[in-house]
Formats: C-alpha cells, structure tokens, sequence
C-alpha cells in the first residue's frame, strides 16, 4: 500500500480555501492507492471520481507519483479512455484505448497536469494533478502537450483557456443559467499551482483576471422578425421526473418564441437526445440517443412515442435522403467500417449497414440530389464521400485531427468538413474528389499571449451552409464563438459571441424571406439566433446576433411528457428546424408549408 504525504495531503486540503462550506474533499481511500474514474451518462460527471469530489469537482484527483487511475465502465454505451492533455513527455503518454464498456488502466509517474476525455464524446472529462511532494504547490508542469501534438507552457492563454472550460464543462453550478438575474460567477479552486518555470500562482485569480468573473448577462430578446414554424433543440441535459438518464428535446414556436413543447420519452428512459431530423411531411421527429444504442420516434406535433429502434454503439447524427426519405444514422462508438445505418421511410426497420471505409463516423451531411453522403471519421482523420447511385465509396480525403462535423453547399460542389482538435475546417471539391483549401480557425489567436487579431473558433462543431449556399455558420466551443465563412471565397469574415460549449447550428427560414441560423450551447440554456443576412445584400460578414431565446418551460405554453427536475433547458446540441429548408429538401415539402415560404425559400438556389 502507498503512503501519501502530509505534502500531498496539504495540497488537497488548498484546493477548499475559499471555496464554499458546501464543498467536500475527498481523496483515494487508504485501502485502496488507486484513483477509479467511472464512466457515466451523467451531466458534468462523465468521468467521476469514486473516492467523491475534490473541491466540489466530481472528475477531479489529485495523486503522487507512480499511482495508477483505472476507468470503468458505468454508461450505456463505449467510450475511450484517452488522454487529451498530458505533461510533455510524460511517461505512459499519450494514452489511448478503443471503444469499449470494459476497465483499461495507465501508471502515472510524471508530476503535472493530466486531463482524459472519449474520442467520441469528446467534452467528457476527468482530471488528475500528480504532484511532486519536494515542490510548493501542485505540479502543472513545465509544459502540456495535447493530442494533436501542439506543445504549449502551462502559463500559456491555450493552456489555461483549457482549464477553464474543464471547470466549466465538468461542474453544473458553473452553466449559465439565463433564468436567474444574478450575474455569471464560476468557480474555481482556490489553490498555488506550480506552473513554467518553477513559478507558483493561485488557479483562481490567474483565471478570473484572465476571463473575468461575476459576468454579466445579456438581456434575451426575440428576432424582430419571426420565424417560419419552430425550432428543435436537443437539451441534452435536461433531467426529468421517471428517468435515470438526462435528455428532452425542446420545441421552440417561431412565432412567439417560447417553448412549445418538451418530449422526454420517460417510457424508454431516453437517454442523452443528440440529434434529430424529420421525414418529408415534417410529422416525425428521428432522435439519436448518443449515449446508447437507439433511435427513438415520436410525433412531432403530439410528442407522442412512436418507437426506439436498436441501430448500434453511440448513434449520433441522422438525415434522410431527399429522393427516398430513407433515413441514415452514423454510429459514432463503432470502429466498423459498415458504421452507417440505412432505415426504410417512417423508421420502418433497418434495411442495410453502409460501408464507408471508415469506422467511428459524427456529423455527416447529405447531397440535395439524394446521390451523396459525406462523413467526417472520427479516429481517422479523414472524410468519406459515398455515392448511393453505384453504392460505392467515391474517395476518402484527409482532413483535420477528430473530424466532427461536415457541411455541403446547395449544389453539393463543395463538402466542408470541422474538425475539432485542430480547429481547422477542410474544403473539398466533390466533383474532382480533391481537397482544395484548409481554413485555419486559429490563424489569428496566439495561443502563449491569447492576443486575438481577427475572428478566432477554437474547437469548431456543426458547421452547416445556408440553404441559398451564401453564408456559412461555425460552432465554436473552446472559445465561445461563432465564426461565420463566405462560402465564395472560403474565408472567414466575422465572429460573434456565443455561450460555453457552443455546438449546434442549423438553419431556419425567416418570415418574409432570408433565413435565420440557431446556435445553441452545452453549458447555457439559452438558443441564439443569428441573421447571416441582415441587411439585404449578400454580405456574411454583416452577419449578427438578433434574438437570444430561453430553452426552459413556460408555464401555460410548454406541454411536457415529464415534468422537469434539473439543468433547466440546459446542453443546447442538436437543432432541427420545422420546416427543413435546405435545397432538395425544401421541394419536397407538402403545401402547407411550401405557401408559408417565399418563391426565393422554396426554390433557393434557382
């Protein structure tokens, strides 16, 4: 059995100063010198430490030399236990294992700063400090080196900009709430930190003084304009009454901008709501549940429960063909190549596996013409262009570290795919299968001083085209930004603020013409609305903020299948808009929705 040091054990007990009363620290039990994450579908604690919270983080330890963290399975689903920051050179680094339910292990000797995330779901995170007794305050390191290669010094903006969003993403008192007039406080551990050089700082000041503190809230407001029909957001979050796994899909009414309804599937335990599309009459709503094994059904008007199809490991995005309706789930815990399911019209059954070359596939998108499907491949970093006319695969290009997500222009010439670890997006031309640019979203963001010079997305998401293929609209989540991208010239010509964990964008149709893209947010409960058009004249980069909208129930207005019981509105992910106004798409619309459209709307690339 280790012995720990009363060295170690001060340390810990730093980590409470200042922190509230209502924090407990505890550490690994003396019977047992190992640190045990368990892998969960739970909010925040999606690696939770066993031996209980250190300062009231759940997915925080603190350790000595030589100890070994061992991660269990606890989920519904695989997941890989991989280390996403480790001290550089560190011995047993990088760590990396396949998806899988089962145990893995891993020694740490190195003092520093380690932090595991799952390849597939990648804002789960667990967090050790090794500290090295001999030296005051707990060890960072000298410098970190992350996944992707990228070395920077612990005192670095990047370095530190990424314990903050640790200290966010892993702890729910730290989400916006827009439902509370108090400004934003976040908290941090109090705690003297041994960072480049041997220098020694409180965690909590460095990070307040360098991205403030006791934030103050924006005021919501609704789009002067309204919408055409409503939005759907996965509040993926959210827990409910009769479940054990968090999740609603929340309607929001284009009209009065309120929630419409809440759909939480208590009879199936819906568990984590990711993604959603709609059939071609707009009466379905298709859900992935991204922490299990199933796509759920249900009514779009009513929210009644239709059915829940097993489809395979971690279904994450779908989309149906716009000549056959036929659905198209990726399987993001899938490491086989056939990871895309094909399911007949109205989810009536799986008809077939596609094999796409690749395994572990997120965010695809497909063509207007119903012929192509592009993937971004998770664990390959690469993108799979499928044609569906010869049913075969018609190139696999290369693109940026974790692909996640991919977008098309309107007449499919052009495929766009994110890929989050390096914040870059790839530009492919489908026609000659080649990519032809790589936009770097970091191009203006030092990452050692943190000086911005121009529009910045670090760790981009969903980044889908508008339907008339004029503008483009980036999720951000490291940085809290949307970045918006002039598809003619494949630039990026403005930023704008989002919420931590900026993820979801999908576009809408604005009443009277133009369209409206919706953002939404993990760690807020609030949608954005941007018009990408406001003035009129094709510009992107007059794109702006016009509405910011509440993802909560409104008593009175919103029907619910359970009643609300935590993280209100909260982990803002998927959006589907009613109804889908993407080119091919929007020609197959019944009537009464087409009369709701302008001529430009319903034919937009025309």
């Amino acid at each position: 059995m280790r012995r720990r040091s009363v060295r170690v054990l001060l340390g810990v007990m730093l980590l409470c100063v200042g922190l509230s009363s209502a924090f407990s620290v505890s550490l690994v039990q003396a019977s047992d010198p190992r640190i045990i994450f368990e892998l969960t579908d739970e909010p925040g604690a999606w690696f939770r430490n066993a031996a209980g919270p250190v300062a009231g983080f759940k997915s925080l330890a603190v350790a000595t030399p030589g100890t070994e963290v061992r991660f269990t399975g606890k989920s519904n689903t695989v997941h890989t236990r991989t280390s996403l920051i480790f001290p550089t050179g560190a011995i047993n680094m990088p760590f990396d294992t396949p998806p899988r339910k089962g145990s893995d292990e891993v020694v740490l000797h190195t003092p520093g700063l380690y932090v595991f995330t799952c390849k597939i779901h990648p804002y789960m995170f667990g967090a050790v400090i090794v500290d090295d007794p001999s030296t005051t305050g707990l060890d960072l390191g000298e410098t970190i080196t992350l996944v992707n290669g990228i070395t920077v010094p612990t005192s670095s903006d990047l370095a530190t900009r990424l314990l903050r969003t640790f200290f966010i993403a892993t702890h729910p008192a730290n989400w916006i709430d827009y439902t509370s007039a108090a400004a934003w406080h976040i908290t941090y551990p109090s705690v003297d930190v041994r960072i480049t050089g041997g220098a020694v700082a409180n965690l909590d000041a460095v990070l307040s003084a360098r991205y403030g503190n006791d934030l103050d809230k924006a005021p919501l407001t609704n789009p002067a304009t309204a919408a055409v029909g409503e939005v759907w957001v996965d509040t993926q979050f959210e827990k409910t009454a009769g479940k054990s796994k968090p999740g609603t899909a929340t309607a929001i009414n284009g009209q009065t901008w309120q929630a419409r309804r809440k759909v939480a599937l208590p009879q199936i335990n819906m568990n984590n709501p990711h993604n959603m599309w709609t059939d071609k009459n707009q009466n379905l709503i298709y859900q992935t549940q991204w922490f299990d094994s199933k796509l759920a059904v249900f009514n779009r008007t009513t929210g009644q429960f239709l059915n829940n199809i097993s489809v395979g490991e971690s279904p994450a995005h779908v989309m149906t063909r716009t000549d056959t309706d036929q659905l198209h789930v990726t399987l993001n815990g899938s490491p086989n190549n056939d990871s895309v399911v094909e399911l007949a019209p109205m989810a009536n059954g799986v008809q077939r596996r596609i094999n796409i070359g690749r395994g572990n596939p997120h965010a695809h998108w497909m063509s207007h013409d119903g012929k192509l499907m592009v993937t971004p491949n998770a664990f390959s970093a690469d993108s799979t262009q499928y044609n569906f006319a010869n049913n075969s695969i018609d190139a696999i290009l290369p693109a940026g570290a974790l692909p996640i997500a991919t977008g098309m222009t309107p007449d499919s010439k052009k495929t766009y795919v994110a890929s989050l670890l390096d914040s870059t997006i790839t530009v492919i031309d489908t026609q000659a299968k080649v990519v032809v640019k790589t936009i770097n979203l970091l191009e203006n963001y030092d990452p050692i001083s943190g000086a911005i010079t121009g529009p910045v997305g670090a760790l981009p998401i969903q980044t889908p085209v508008s339907p008339d293929g004029k503008n483009m609209v980036t999720a951000n989540t490291l940085t809290g930004t949307i970045t918006v991208v002039d598809p003619i010239t494949d630039t990026v010509v403005a930023m704008l603020g989002c919420d931590p964990g900026c993820h979801g964008v999908q576009y809408g149709a604005k009443k009277g013409g133009g369209y409206y893209a919706y953002v939404s947010s993990k760690f807020s409960n609030r949608l954005l609305v941007v018009d990408p058009d406001p003035n009129n004249d094709g510009n992107p980069a007059d794109a702006a903020i016009v509405g910011k909208i509440l993802l909560t129930s409104v008593v009175g207005a919103t029907d619910t299948d359970a009643a609300i019981t935590g993280n209100r509105g909260m982990g803002g992910q998927g959006i589907l808009t009613i109804p889908v106004v993407y080119n091919g798409w929007v020609q197959n619309l019944p009537q009464s929705w087409k009369d709701q459209l302008t001529a430009a709307q319903r034919n937009p690339i025309q």
